[in-house]
């Protein structure tokens, strides 16, 4: 319950098409299970994904079918709503794509916050879910994505704000198992994993998602021009696949939270 609020209104903000499914498919099919409005908000049309050959119909654009595909996960979840903000993918950080006009890296925040803030605003928003600071993994549209939020958020007042995240103690934890069971006792030289997500002790949400699993990983299949149906995601075992996408990880930045982390930790949104 949010606030003696029964009914509340949720925005997802993602960057691209998929990252939805990933990161907060759970709690959405959570929220709609519980009578919730779910809206999800995308950034760009991730035209600067990688495709396979032969993936693509005759005639077709990447962003028509990872739109398309969009709009597929989003039934699966049950969503009441999906806008995209009109932006283009700017690619991996430090690439040429950095540079094109269009893309979301360039938007000027006030008028991308703008855009976003319009519809929050529209729907009465009482949750928007953005990105960490450094969104998640250091990819440009995910940065934007925490700057235009929390702008966006400011404009529209929205009450409550939650940044998405990966818990990077867990991801280290299992990254070190799986080390083991392959006998492999030598280091991880990939930095990547030191900054990747949020420190256990900073996170203030854990939604449980398990009970619907399911529809998580349906989401996920909904996209296979990014994630292909022989992808390590669903080669994984039943329970090693509960592990690493079981639980959904957020910092409640408004209002700030100010419980015990992780003893008194949230595990809802609403």
């Amino acid at each position: 319950m949010l606030k003696g609020i029964l009914l509340a209104t949720l925005v997802f903000f993602h960057a691209h098409p998929d990252d939805e499914a990933i990161g907060t498919a759970g709690t959405m099919a959570l929220a709609v299970a519980s009578g919730h409005r779910v809206v999800l908000v995308v950034a760009t049309k991730g035209e600067e994904g990688e495709v396979d050959d032969g993936v693509l119909d005759d005639g077709e654009t990447l962003e028509d079918r990872r739109a398309a595909e969009t709009l597929a996960a989003a039934e699966i979840l049950g969503v009441d709503r999906v806008e995209f903000l009109g932006y283009r993918d700017s690619g991996m950080m430090g690439e040429p794509s950095n540079d094109n006009r269009s893309c979301f890296w360039r938007a000027d925040l006030e008028e991308a916050a703008a855009r976003l803030a319009r519809i929050l605003d529209r729907e009465g928003a009482d949750v928007l879910t953005v990105y960490d600071d450094h969104g998640g993994y250091g990819h440009p549209d995910h940065i934007q994505v925490h700057r235009v939020g929390h702008r966006a958020a400011d404009l529209a007042g929205t009450p409550r704000v939650y940044e998405n995240t990966m818990n990077r103690d867990r991801i280290g934890r299992m990254r070190s198992a799986l080390r083991g069971a392959d006998g492999d006792d030598e280091g991880d030289t990939d930095a990547i994993y030191d900054t990747i997500g949020t420190p256990d002790g900073e996170i203030s949400t854990a939604v449980d998602v398990t009970t619907v699993l399911d529809k998580k990983r349906a989401a996920m299949m909904a996209h296979p021009s990014q994630i292909q149906a022989d992808s390590w995601f669903f080669r994984l075992a039943p329970d090693a696949f509960s592990e690493a996408f079981g639980t959904e990880w957020y910092v409640r930045t408004r209002p700030p939270f100010e419980g015990a982390i992780p003893q008194d930790r949230d595990d809802r949104l609403v």
